[in-house]
């Protein structure tokens, strides 16, 4: 497994790649309750500057850099999301599936619209969770 810097795994999310690879790059957040999961042929990879919503699951497939997937959307086998593409809050990418860069995906099973992500949005996020972990890593003290 690995982790780039300044990236950031929230309460009750789990990295499980006990069947095989996990990467996260730099500067991503895998938010609350998040599952990341892989599989013996298949390795789970999400690239830098991506947002994970809560909720969300990935299983064996690859999250290009700069993209997102909203709060409880599925990102299933072998799918890629590339580059400012953005999966739709409770959405399914079913596997196999290819959402092309700066394309939107939406419903169950999802929906492509080319063109609608605006990668702008998707950047504004993955910063601020960069700031608010720096935050949290000052600021925050243990309540005993």
């Amino acid at each position: 497994m690995f982790i780039g810097p300044q990236s950031s795994v929230w309460p009750t999310a789990v990295l499980r790649g006990d069947d095989g690879e996990i990467h996260v790059g730099a500067r991503t957040s895998i938010q609350d309750g998040t599952v990341v999961h892989t599989t013996l042929e298949w390795p789970t990879t999400v690239g830098n500057d991506c947002l994970i919503g809560h909720l969300a699951h990935l299983e064996a497939c690859i999250i290009e850099d700069g993209a997102q997937v909203s709060s409880g959307a599925f990102v299933l086998h072998r799918a890629r999301i590339c580059t400012g593409a953005i999966v739709g809050a409770n959405s399914v990418i079913l596997n196999d599936t290819i959402v092309p860069a700066n394309a939107l995906a939406v419903g169950s099973p999802a929906v492509i619209k080319a063109g609608r992500a605006r990668a702008a949005d998707i950047a504004f996020g993955a910063a601020n969770y960069v700031q608010r972990t720096a935050r949290f890593k000052r600021d925050l003290r243990r309540l005993d």
